[in-house]
């Protein structure tokens, strides 16, 4: 006989290693031979399609599992704790998209700023350290089986990747990544603890866009999820 909330589990399980590991293989040593035969637009178009339907998998696995025992109690401490990690990874994700030597530029060529500021000098992947952290917070209020799963599978996708982001861009760029990994830090503060870069100069987009992110997404969770999340928890 089929146990199915096992069998369900697992679903998430498997949709979650396919999800994180296509992203790996085709960022990593497949891209190169893949972009070889199709080109660079085939390879996106490829890749594109294989996040999509991972992504998809993933989310319909986890819509059709059941929701388990919570591992430890949430109270208002882990809440205010988790509110506070999504509003430095909301700033962090919007002041990610404004000058971000990581982001793809049409001429192949890595700009490095001369000097980290913002969201920079807290870390050089900004973008990858905010869904880590939404990772993190979600998986401190909300300890449930398969939300475990899931916040762990982005957080792994973004720090390994993150790393491994440093290697490929060491390999193509190695004079102006090294460079800018002089100026900057992969753990976030780490810089800045070390004297190569300066707290502050964040962006309007950094902080006015995060506040706004923080707020509507946090805000979001009543009508999609059917509860209240971030401040919302205390003035809704």
């Amino acid at each position: 006989m089929i146990d199915w909330p096992r069998a369900a589990m697992s679903m998430v399980m498997i949709a979650a290693i396919a999800f994180v590991g296509t992203h790996f293989l085709l960022s990593h040593p497949l891209r190169a031979p893949i972009v070889g035969r199709v080109g660079e637009k085939g390879f996106l178009a490829l890749y594109s399609l294989v996040a999509f339907a991972t992504l998809g998998w993933l989310v319909v696995a986890y819509r059709s599992e059941t929701v388990t025992n919570m591992l430890w109690p949430v109270g208002d401490g882990l809440w205010a704790i988790a509110t506070i990690v999504m509003l430095l990874a909301s700033v962090l994700l919007m002041g990610s998209l404004i000058g971000n030597p990581a982001m793809p530029n049409p001429d192949g060529a890595v700009h490095v700023p001369v000097q980290a500021k913002g969201v920079f000098a807290v870390t050089r992947h900004p973008m990858l350290w905010a869904f880590a952290l939404w990772g993190l917070s979600h998986i401190l209020v909300y300890p449930v089986a398969k939300n475990i799963i899931v916040a762990l599978a982005i957080l792994i996708l973004s720090l390994v990747g993150a790393a491994l982001q440093d290697r490929k861009k060491e390999q193509l760029q190695p004079a102006q990544w090294r460079e800018w990994e002089a100026k900057t830090s992969y753990l976030p503060f780490a810089a800045i603890a070390a004297g190569r870069a300066r707290f502050g100069q964040f962006g309007a987009h950094a902080l006015a866009g995060g506040v706004v992110l923080w707020l509507a997404a946090t805000w979001a969770h009543m009508p999609l999820a059917g509860w209240a999340a971030g401040i919302w928890r205390w003035i809704g």
